[in-house]
């Protein structure tokens, strides 16, 4: 008989906070926020976010259905030559299909024994860094790129510390030693994702 306080395994994947990035002087493209909270035993992080474009969900759809030959994969929102990322309707309509296929994907235990997926949903690896680590070629493992990833990610980018570290000194100039007190702590603040309701990734 199954205990009555087993507790059900569940994903919830939110993709959200779509934000124009410059490539170049010339180009500029889209990125999408993709907030990851289970309690699967298939994930190595419980809670994750990351950042994606569109062409790294191509890429994951591509390698996903070539290892997965017997499966017809959900579709992906189509690429229309018509996309205006100024246009909220366009942007939003995007999101939602990126979102959809997402949730289609982490319901089926194949497609979640993947090692790729998971370092798209829990590292900002590259696609060729995660084909890398995937294929062995790096000297860390897929374990060892999440837990890295989520360990670093709650930090400034290293040229935001140094500034930080600057304008303390400064202001230990010209206040007390007392003062010094009320300085609040990076590990607070979040690196590359919004605030969310679950503590781990506020």
């Amino acid at each position: 008989m199954t205990p009555k306080h087993e507790k059900q395994e569940f994903v919830t994947v939110l993709v959200r906070d779509p934000k124009i990035q410059k490539e170049d002087s010339w180009h500029s493209y889209i990125d999408y926020e993709i907030f990851i909270h289970t309690n699967s035993m298939c994930f190595t992080r419980k809670t994750s976010c990351v950042r994606r474009r569109f062409r790294e969900f191509v890429w994951l759809r591509q390698r996903l259905q070539k290892n997965a030959v017997l499966i017809q994969l959900p579709e992906l929102p189509p690429k229309t030559p018509f996309f205006n990322m100024n246009n909220p309707h366009h942007v939003d309509h995007r999101r939602q299909g990126l979102q959809e296929f997402l949730e289609k994907i982490l319901q089926n235990a194949l497609l979640l024994s993947d090692s790729r997926l998971h370092l798209f949903l829990q590292t900002q690896l590259s696609t060729e860094d995660m084909e890398a680590c995937v294929s062995g070629q790096t000297k860390y493992s897929v374990a060892d790129a999440i837990n890295t990833f989520a360990s670093l990610k709650r930090r400034f980018p290293i040229e935001q510390e140094e500034k930080k570290r600057e304008k303390n000194d400064a202001d230990s100039d010209s206040e007390s030693s007392s003062s010094r007190l009320g300085h609040s702590s990076d590990d607070s603040l979040s690196y590359g994702c919004k605030a969310s309701t679950v503590p781990e990734e506020s």
